[in-house]
């Protein structure tokens, strides 16, 4: 399993903007992609945003098309989630999570860092 490590979450206004990071600090041995969620108290966990392992492939919920944009360093292990014009529904916990290319199945997940934008 690959181990991650996030970072970035905090207080914001809305409208406000904030940038999560999620490295991978522990052994891998294949590629992956890597998924950001979120879940918010009371509502079921969410997909918001995914970067193939080679960085060129992503995908959006629709709920933060246009808002967030989701990045791989390759060379740092790294994916970035960018959120602009973050809204109060945008409140939850951002988890990273890495799914094996090989396998389909998700081997890492992060700790959590929680969001909150305030109205």
């Amino acid at each position: 399993q690959v181990q991650l490590v996030e970072s970035g979450g905090g207080l914001v206004q809305a409208g406000g903007s904030l940038r999560l990071s999620c490295a991978a600090s522990g052994r891998t041995f294949g590629g992956y992609s890597i998924h950001w969620f979120r879940q918010a108290p009371g509502k079921e966990r969410e997909l918001v945003a995914g970067v193939s392992w080679s960085g060129s492939s992503t995908y959006y919920a629709d709920s933060v098309k246009g808002r967030f944009t989701i990045s791989r360093v390759s060379a740092k292990n790294t994916v970035y989630l960018q959120m602009n014009s973050l809204k109060p529904e945008d409140t939850a916990v951002y988890t990273c999570a890495a799914r094996s290319t090989a396998t389909m199945k998700y081997d890492g997940w992060g700790q959590g860092t929680q969001v909150t934008v305030s109205s």
